[in-house]
């Protein structure tokens, strides 16, 4: 699954658009490394999100098929940090 679709899905950012500018801008990286809006995310995969005030690092515990409940999105990350 794309980034900017697995942190729509995942309710980690809103919306897909702002996801992608977010990873335009270079606040967003996976594993360490700065990464695309289309970067193809895997299981174990971490993500590093720069908020104006603080950064949020997420593993990823579960890539879904589709779309999932607000209930279900939080079981797909793990809050690391």
């Amino acid at each position: 699954m794309r980034l900017d679709k697995f942190l729509k899905v995942s309710r980690l950012i809103k919306r897909r658009t702002v996801a992608n500018e977010v990873s335009d801008m270079g606040r967003i990286s996976v594993n360490g490394n700065p990464a695309k809006a289309g970067k193809q995310l895997k299981e174990g995969d971490v993500i590093e999100i720069e908020y104006a005030n603080r950064t949020v690092k997420a593993k990823v515990l579960r890539i879904p098929q589709n779309n999932v409940s607000i209930q279900e999105s939080s079981t797909l990350y793990e809050i690391l940090q």
